[in-house]
């Protein structure tokens, strides 16, 4: 697990039908490490590689504890030993399902019903690892475009390293990257009936991720904790 330029907790799903399309919908296997073959849809609005182009490389996932690097003085088996900690202290978390929703331009799955167990959850993770966390470099705080964030964003932004956790966190598993409304409407309609059977069902956050981010920017499944608090 040496050798990721920053480390992050991601829920991933686990291997079966959803966590397949994942991998084939994005070209990326984060697990295996490999690019994928795309699925073969008819309908999109340009080619899936365009489509999934910017989330690529992080993998089918959905963000728990940010992308961080490691502080001076802590290393990764340390974190391991942390996370694996923490993961039996943590209970899992149902779902009522997922659906596809358009998030600040892009398409994504998120989650259905009373979410307020998973918002727990998540930033229980965000604090509890966060010793862990090197101070951002002025370019990560430039990329979140602070002049945008709202307030307590900026204040999140600033003691967290990230302005969508705690009361601001939503989970989703992005799909695509940006795209104009026509275009969502289109691979919208294209992605439905191939997801449909797989999140109209009750989703149980049984586990969680450590992910790197290798040098060439495409991040990696480095171990599934089991929630068993």
């Amino acid at each position: 697990m040496e050798g990721y330029k920053r480390y992050a907790i991601y829920y991933a799903p686990e291997p079966g039908p959803l966590a397949e399309f994942g991998a084939a919908w994005l070209g990326w296997d984060p697990t295996a490490g490999t690019t994928r073959a795309h699925l073969r849809l008819q309908g999109l609005p340009c080619k899936i590689a365009e489509l999934t182009e910017t989330p690529r490389r992080y993998g089918f996932h959905a963000t728990i504890k940010p992308p961080f690097r490691l502080v001076e003085g802590s290393d990764i088996a340390l974190l391991h030993r942390s996370a694996a900690a923490l993961a039996g202290q943590l209970k899992p978390v149902l779902l009522d399902g997922l659906q596809i929703s358009r998030l600040s331009g892009f398409l994504a799955l998120t989650a259905r019903g009373d979410t307020r167990a998973l918002g727990a959850l998540a930033g229980s993770v965000v604090e509890a690892l966060d010793g862990f966390r090197a101070p951002p470099a002025p370019e990560d705080i430039a990329r979140r475009d602070p002049d945008r964030l709202s307030a307590r964003q900026r204040r999140l932004l600033d003691r967290w390293g990230y302005p969508c956790v705690m009361e601001e966190f939503r989970f989703h598993m992005t799909l695509t990257g940006p795209l104009k409304d026509p275009e969502a409407e289109r691979t919208r309609a294209v992605l439905s009936p191939v997801l449909q059977p797989l999140i109209d069902r009750p989703l149980r956050i049984a586990s969680l991720c450590l992910f790197g981010e290798a040098e060439d920017g495409r991040f990696h499944n480095l171990h599934r904790y089991t929630l068993s608090g």
